[in-house]
């Protein structure tokens, strides 16, 4: 297989260039293995290198980008590790958030929170996991472990929030038929710890880790 390889250096200030780059990078897919960035070869990859390596001149640093494979079968597959490993992580991360979206939604159901308001806060909080499993995927180009786990957990979330919403429907029709006013307890604060369950970070497609 053909990869790329991308080594870089910059000045110590401003710190904020090495973070730049570093977020790019990962941001791609990229990973750090023996002291060098690697990423499977793609002109559209290559155009994003290329990319950053005129951020890095700009920065008054000096980078370096080869295309090639290796020599050896035994350096691919410690490539190839690499790449699962850090994909693996992000799954990881998403599997668990999707977790926490089970117990979110069991939790309103519990307390017959069946408001609208519920409803809209956990379907942004549904597509916010989607996008963000989108972003995983796209970043994985040798198909890790943890993927078709991933993919499972936010099928299943779908699958709850349908349900869920439809609880809310049928709550809301039942009440106005009856006369009665919905009863609205619009409030993340769980009963035996009365903490917020954290709400996915705006704007970023990935929701906050629960403490």
């Amino acid at each position: 297989m053909k990869w790329l390889f991308f080594s870089y250096s910059l000045p110590a200030e401003p710190s904020k260039a090495r973070v730049y780059i570093w977020r790019q990078l990962k941001k791609l897919g990229a990973v750090n293995h023996q002291s060098m960035w690697v990423l499977p070869f793609s002109h559209e990859r290559l155009g994003e290198i290329k990319r950053l390596a005129g951020d890095i001149e700009g920065f008054k640093g000096e980078s370096l980008v080869i295309g090639g494979s290796t020599l050896e079968k035994s350096q691919e597959e410690r490539i190839y590790r690499a790449f699962a490993e850090s994909r693996n992580e992000e799954y990881q991360e998403i599997i668990e958030k999707c977790e926490d979206y089970f117990k979110e939604i069991a939790f309103e159901i519990e307390r017959k929170n069946f408001i609208f308001a519920e409803v809209e806060e956990n379907e942004e909080e549904l597509e916010k996991l989607k996008l963000w499993l989108k972003k995983v995927e796209k970043r994985d180009v040798i198909g890790a472990p943890l993927k078709k786990v991933a993919a499972e957990k936010i099928r299943a979330c779908e699958k709850l929030f349908d349900g869920f919403a439809r609880r809310v429907y049928l709550h809301t029709q039942t009440a106005a038929k009856s006369g009665k006013p919905t009863a609205g307890k619009h409030s993340k604060n769980h009963p035996k710890d009365g903490k917020r369950l954290p709400s996915p970070a705006a704007g970023g497609g990935k929701p906050k880790r629960r403490q």
